[in-house]
């Protein structure tokens, strides 16, 4: 085949031909640059661990860090050229080694294996990403807690299938995302604790003959223990699905609130308002004020859902030890993490943000006959109705307020007497919205002193952690 149909055949892009191919799809150091600083770290804890047991001597490990300390400054002054041609962040950093120091940069890759210095690159970084989860989630629960502790008297329409069911407090609905967000907090703590083994020195998969330390590189690079199987340790990739796991459930609780915050801002329902530094205008209708930033955030799960499935299906299938594919690791988890971060900021922005009408949350609250509940209660409470029967009773008053076009509140004192001769002028106490949020004293419930407790709980708790 000539040269020409050759080229042909493989595409206008790879004028190379197969090798071009090959590299285009081999090289990783498009994306795993970003793993440097933990590449650097690992490199200086190992060749300090081989100078410790003798294997190299301490003046080319004194070289060695040296070196390795000079690249990291160049890349973080952007001096430093990558190779695609090297393929990926390990390479690129033991070539410029070899540049800087000479024939003693060989050395440092003694006794480990790419798949070990890649297993424990990426471990750290996502150990690095979980803390930062951790950290922005607090700042999220902080601006949440600060809204419930402001609108804890605030009454609002508590929905069920998005239709008024009982009337609530504002600020018990922001402490319902407090309890979501401290859930995804202590998935990353769960987390960090499984993942906190050193993977370095398991070598390509079956370990080293060379008398090194892996507990001494474990303790420098801020691990608890090194991992027990070295097979277990180059193929090992659940840390990386255990972030993408709590980053689609995090997402996922984000993204239920963007959807309140575009509900609540419509004229039809006016709850809540953006300001300009999260809204957009139209660019043909004047009038518009588009909650942009909920929108994004309620589409990021999305494409952090769709990177835990592509990890998955690359793992599922993968025998022991480390295979190519596991290169297809990194991308998604690293468009995760700022997606993630992404979004947690613009939900923290926007809590802060909002404007809450109060006006319009309170005339909600009463429509829909919200305080039906609290009827039964008095029936059952007062009168001592088995709670069915009060059920059936309440339902006749509402159909009776139905028909008359009034609140349960308006109906004359006479047509409650009609359901039930017992009912005396007491009754209009629990048939307002701000008695009903108040009588729900139970633990958990959203009266406003129990709103302030919990904020205060919430308070305390983040503090301690």
């Amino acid at each position: 085949m000539s040269q020409k149909t050759s080229n042909e055949m493989w595409g206008g892009r790879f004028a190379s031909g197969p090798d071009a191919i090959m590299e285009e799809i081999n090289a990783s150091i498009d994306f795993d640059k970003r793993l440097y600083r933990e590449d650097i770290a690992g490199s200086k804890a190992h060749a300090e661990m081989l100078a410790h047991r003798g294997i190299v001597t301490a003046e080319d490990a004194e070289r060695i860090v040296a070196g390795l300390t000079e690249i990291e400054a160049e890349i973080e002054a952007g001096t430093f050229t990558f190779s695609r041609r090297l393929e990926d962040i390990h390479m690129n950093v033991e070539q410029r080694l070899a540049e800087l120091i000479g024939p003693a940069a060989g050395r440092l890759h003694t006794a480990r294996s790419r798949n070990d210095q890649v297993a424990v690159d990426f471990r750290m970084h996502v150990r690095g990403a979980f803390t930062a989860l951790e950290a922005k989630l607090g700042d999220f629960i902080a601006a949440l807690l600060d809204k419930a502790e402001a609108h804890a008297e605030t009454v609002m329409p508590g929905f069920t299938h998005l239709q008024v069911a009982q009337p609530v407090t504002f600020g018990h609905h922001c402490l319902a995302y407090v309890e979501m967000a401290a859930r995804d907090r202590s998935r990353c703590r769960d987390a960090l604790a499984r993942l906190d083994e050193c993977p370095l020195g398991a070598a390509a998969l079956a370990g080293t003959g060379f008398p090194i330390d892996r507990h001494m590189t474990a303790a420098a690079l801020g691990f608890s223990t090194p991992t027990r199987n070295s097979l277990d340790s180059v193929s090992d990739r659940d840390f990386a699905l255990e972030f993408l796991s709590v980053a689609a459930i995090c997402a996922t609780h984000l993204s239920r609130l963007a959807e309140e915050i575009v509900i609540w801002s419509t004229p039809q329902f006016g709850f809540v308002r953006l300001s300009d530094a999260f809204s957009t205008g139209s660019s043909i209708m004047p009038q518009k004020r588009n909650p942009d930033a909920a929108e994004l955030v309620r589409a990021k799960p999305g494409r952090i859902n769709g990177a835990l499935i592509s990890l998955l299906t690359v793992m599922k299938g993968l025998p022991l030890t480390y295979s190519k594919d596991m290169q297809e690791d990194k991308e998604q988890l690293f468009d995760a993490v700022d997606s993630l971060a992404l979004a947690l900021a613009a939900a923290t922005g926007m809590v802060r943000d909002l404007t809450v009408n109060e006006t319009a949350m309170r005339k909600a609250a009463g429509h829909g006959y919200a305080t039906a509940t609290d009827l039964a209660d008095y029936l059952v409470r007062e009168l001592g109705l088995p709670f069915r029967e009060a059920h059936h009773v309440t339902g006749r008053a509402v159909s009776l307020a139905e028909k008359s076009g009034l609140g349960l509140e308006d109906l004359p004192l006479d047509v409650l007497k009609s359901l039930d001769a017992r009912i005396g002028e007491g009754v209009y106490a629990v048939l307002g919205v701000d008695a009903s949020v108040a009588s729900r004293t139970s633990f958990g419930g959203t009266a406003p002193e129990n709103v302030r407790r919990q904020v205060a709980y919430w308070r305390q708790r983040l503090a301690a952690e």
